[in-house]
């Protein structure tokens, strides 16, 4: 475990430093005394993207978190988007979920299919296979090190027009896409997302509005809403610039399932909630780095 803690640690640090809205909504909840410190948020879950070839993808970078103790999940396919997913449990109560998608690469037209392998194929085999996933450190640098060539401006442009996810994922690599603050533990007049959110527009933080701010699950018992994602002054191959989509904050609130509503507030643990993802819900929190959303910052 103290290499899970070590490795969730060092993806924080580096996270922290590329999303100011972390910082931005851990110190007005500080100041406002609902909180005394960062680690008095519960970390619902964490999210990466990943390509869909071969020694990439899904079946790669899961190694790393079911080596730690995480258990596979449902599976979830976003069609219009070409990606597939699947959620991981933790190994105890104290850690995130983890959310793993990939892009489904060969759904994509010949053109684009080509311009993502020219850059994956210098991946010649499985890279977590070399790995000493014992070793925090080294796991840690592999999720923020790149593990293609730089992209050109133009093969982004084309990718972002084609697929903003695969936009995204050219540039950004593993970089961790997001954390999501749960709601439910907060104090009262926080620990719903309707006044968690009323909390984030005050201070400034930019909600996504893709399918309505607050993402509901078809049984009501999981809302989500998630910040527009932060952008970021890239450089690409040949030292062009252009500032693009990097990560965001998500926020989640989890309701208690009915057959436990008659249990006191204090006894109320994390199997008494909702558990699992919406497939609904997740394919328009994507949408938070889509350019529909950032334009709007």
């Amino acid at each position: 475990m103290k290499v899970l803690e070590q490795v969730l640690h060092s993806l924080m640090t580096r996270y922290i430093e590329r999303v100011p809205d972390v910082l931005k909504i851990t110190q007005a909840l500080i100041e406002k005394g609902v909180i005394e410190k960062q680690e008095d948020i519960e970390n619902d879950h964490i999210a990466f993207r990943t390509m869909g070839v071969p020694n990439l993808g899904i079946a790669s970078f899961e190694k790393i978190f079911l080596h730690y103790g995480y258990t596979k999940k449902d599976s979830f396919f976003f069609e219009r988007k070409k990606v597939k997913a699947y959620w991981y449990a933790p190994p105890s109560p104290e850690f995130p979920r983890i959310f793993l998608s990939e892009l489904c690469v060969s759904d994509l037209s010949e053109e684009i299919g080509a311009i993502i392998t020219s850059y994956t194929n210098e991946v010649t085999k499985d890279p977590v296979d070399n790995l000493d996933l014992n070793n925090a450190e080294e796991v840690s640098s592999f999720l923020q090190r790149p593990l293609w060539r730089i992209p050109t401006l133009d093969d982004y442009s084309k990718l972002l027009e084609a697929s903003e996810y695969a936009g995204w994922v050219i540039y950004n690599r593993y970089y961790l896409n997001h954390y999501t603050i749960s709601v439910n533990e907060l104090p009262k007049g926080y620990n719903t997302l309707t006044e968690f959110n009323t909390f984030l527009e005050s201070i400034g933080v930019v909600l996504s509005d893709a399918g309505g701010v607050i993402k509901s699950s078809k049984d009501g018992l999981l809302l989500q809403s998630a910040s527009v994602s932060q952008l970021c002054e890239a450089t690409f191959a040949d030292n062009d610039t252009m500032k693009i989509s990097g990560s965001y904050v998500e926020f989640a609130e989890r309701k208690v399932l009915p057959e436990f509503t008659a249990l006191p507030k204090n006894k109320i643990q994390r199997e008494h909630r909702r558990e699992g993802f919406e497939t609904a819900n997740a394919d328009k929190i994507f949408e938070s780095t889509f350019t529909s959303q950032t334009k709007r910052k």
